[in-house]
C-alpha cells in the first residue's frame, strides 16, 4: 500500500510546529516500519509568494497523488492587503473542496496533567473527551452568491449565503453517528433551526439518518446554547455534529477547555478517509520564528493521520503515548506553562516527543 504524504508547512508558526512533526513521523517509520514517503510542497501564503496563487495547480496535483497531507497553518497580515481570491485562506478552503474533505474530526481532549491549565476549573473539565465533527465545504463559506454592492441609496452592503443540500447533510450526518456509535452512543445535532431555513432542512435530514441508528441517543441543541453548555457543563457531550460556520466556532470554544488551542489536532477526511491533517490552531504570526510554538497539536495530528488513512492503530497510539510522557516529564511550551513545570521551546518539545517514542 502507497503511503505518500504531502507535507505543506504554510505560514507563521507553520513551518516551525510541522518540522516538529516531521521529526515524530520519521522516528515512528524507522520503529515500525511503515515505508512513509514524504513530499513537500507550499499552500497559503508562502504559496503565493512562490506560485503567485495560494494553492497552486501543480500542489493540487501533488495533493491528489498523495494519500495523506499534512499542514501546518495558513495565513498572516504580510497577504492581508491581497485581493479576496489571493489570499491565503482560499487556497485552504480550495483544497478542501478539490479533494472532497467534507467531514472534520476535532476532538477536545483534556490531558490529566493539563488539567489546571484549563481557565474553568478542574472538576468541570477533568475527563473531558469531546468529538466535534464538522461538515467542511459546505454551508456559509462556500455558498453563492457572495459579494458587496452598492445600494439604491449609494450605501454599500455586503452579503453571504448559507446553502445546504440534503446529500451533504446525509453524508456528515452518517459520520456524526458512525463515531457516536464507537465512542459513547450519543451525537449532538447543533444547528439555529429557530432561524435558519438551512438548519431546519438539516435537523430534519439529521432526524432520518437517526432512524438508521437505533443504538445512538441523538439530541438537537441550538447553537447559542451549544456554546453556552460547552462552558457550563461539557461533559454532557460525547460526539457534536454541526454547520461549517457552528463547528468552526465551537471547537475553538472547546479548544479552550482543554488549557490551549495548542493542544488540538484534527482530521479533514473524505468518503474513502484520504484527509488532510492540521493543527486546530492558526498561524500566529505574532510569535512566529521565536521558536515559542505548541508543536503537540501537529504531532497528535500525525497520530490521526496514521490511524485513520494508514489504518496504523499501533503506531498512533504510542504517539499520544508519547505525548502523555513528554508531560508527565513535566514539560510545557509557553501556552500551557505554569509555576513549577519546565518550559521550553518547539524545537526541544519535538525533540522531548521523539525520545519517548
Amino acid at each position: 500500500m502507497s503511503k505518500q504524504i504531502l507535507v505543506l508547512p504554510g505560514d507563521g508558526i507553520g513551518p516551525e510546529i510541522v518540522a516538529e512533526a516531521v521529526k515524530v513521523l520519521q522516528r515512528i517509520d524507522a520503529r515500525d516500519g511503515l515505508g512513509l514517503e514524504l513530499v513537500f510542497d507550499e499552500l497559503g501564503g508562502a504559496a503565493y509568494d512562490k506560485y503567485g496563487s495560494p494553492l497552486a495547480d501543480e500542489t493540487l496535483e501533488r495533493a491528489r497523488a498523495a494519500d495523506a497531507v499534512l499542514l501546518g497553518a495558513v495565513g498572516g497580515p504580510k497577504w492581508d492587503a491581497l485581493d479576496p481570491a489571493l489570499r491565503p485562506e482560499r487556497g485552504l478552503l480550495k483544497i478542501r473542496a478539490e479533494l472532497g474533505l467534507f467531514g472534520n474530526l476535532r476532538p477536545a481532549i483534556l490531558y490529566p496533567q493539563l488539567a489546571n491549565a484549563s481557565t474553568l476549573k478542574a472538576e468541570v473539565v477533568a475527563g473531558l473527551d469531546i468529538l466535534i465533527v464538522r461538515e467542511l465545504t459546505g454551508g456559509i463559506y462556500f455558498g453563492q452568491p457572495r459579494g458587496t454592492r452598492t445600494l439604491d441609496n449609494g450605501e454599500r452592503q455586503a452579503y453571504d449565503t448559507l446553502p445546504y443540500s440534503e446529500s451533504e447533510v446525509r453524508r456528515i450526518a452518517k459520520v456524526g453517528f458512525d463515531m457516536a456509535r464507537l465512542r459513547g452512543k450519543k451525537l449532538c445535532s447543533v444547528d439555529k433551526a429557530n432561524v435558519l431555513a438551512s438548519s431546519q432542512l438539516w435537523r430534519a435530514i439529521v432526524e432520518q439518518v437517526a432512524t438508521a441508528y437505533p443504538d445512538v441517543a441523538l439530541s438537537h441543541m441550538y447553537v447559542d446554547n451549544a456554546a453556552m453548555q460547552l462552558v457550563r457543563a461539557p461533559k454532557q457531550f460525547d460526539v457534536i455534529v454541526t454547520d461549517n460556520m457552528f463547528g468552526d466556532i465551537l471547537s475553538d470554544q472547546a479548544s479552550m477547555l482543554t488549557g490551549s488551542i495548542g493542544m488540538l489536532p484534527s482530521a479533514s477526511l473524505d468518503a474513502n478517509n484520504k484527509g488532510m491533517y492540521e493543527p486546530c490552531h492558526g498561524s500566529a504570526p505574532d510569535i512566529a520564528g521565536q521558536g515559542i510554538a505548541n508543536p503537540l497539536a501537529t504531532i497528535l495530528s500525525v497520530a490521526m493521520l496514521l490511524r485513520y488513512s494508514f489504518a496504523q492503530a499501533d503506531s498512533a497510539d504510542a504517539i499520544e503515548r508519547a505525548v502523555g510522557k513528554v508531560l508527565d516529564s513535566g514539560l510545557r511550551t509557553a501556552d500551557i506553562w505554569s509555576d513549577g513545570f519546565t518550559k521550553v521551546g518547539t524545537a526541544a518539545m519535538g525533540d522531548a516527543v521523539v525520545a519517548a517514542l
